[in-house]
């Protein structure tokens, strides 16, 4: 009875170890496709997701370069404005510059003849003198 009872235990112990491990293997290969599954599944979706932050980040900089484009066509229009006030004020600047040479020419022709009808008065008063010396009766010589 020693016997048996001695080899109960041990041939228990093969049993539940065979049992275990069948118990193991059934565990396993209940779970472990489905676990596989979602494994590849987690890859894949950890793989989309670096795809898809790439494309997101490739369209970021999309956008900062059109609003940096946007900044450089309002730089180029406020240029555009800028350059049309210059030209507006160079003409005028070239319309000043012809009114100031007219007056200038103008203001020469009255200073010219204001000196000529100075002159024309001097001469006639000193004719004037001459003709009022000779109109001034001269004492007779006494010979």
């Amino acid at each position: 009875m020693e016997d048996l009872q001695l080899a109960a235990p041990d041939s228990l112990r093969v049993e539940s170890s065979v049992f275990v491990d069948q118990l193991t293997q059934g565990l396993l290969s209940h779970y472990l496709p489905d676990l596989q599954n979602s494994k590849r599944a987690l890859q894949e979706l950890t793989q989309n997701q670096l795809v898809l932050l790439d494309t997101l980040d490739q369209e970021v900089t999309k956008f900062r370069d059109c609003n940096a484009l946007l900044d450089l066509d309002s730089l180029f229009t406020e240029a555009k404005v800028y350059h049309n006030k210059l030209v507006t004020i160079r003409k005028e600047m070239i319309v000043l510059h012809e009114k100031t040479t007219k007056l200038k020419k103008r203001g020469l022709k009255l200073q010219q003849q204001k000196q000529k009808e100075e002159l024309e008065k001097e001469q006639r008063r000193e004719k004037e003198l001459e003709r009022e010396r000779q109109l001034v009766a001269k004492p007779a010589k006494r010979h």
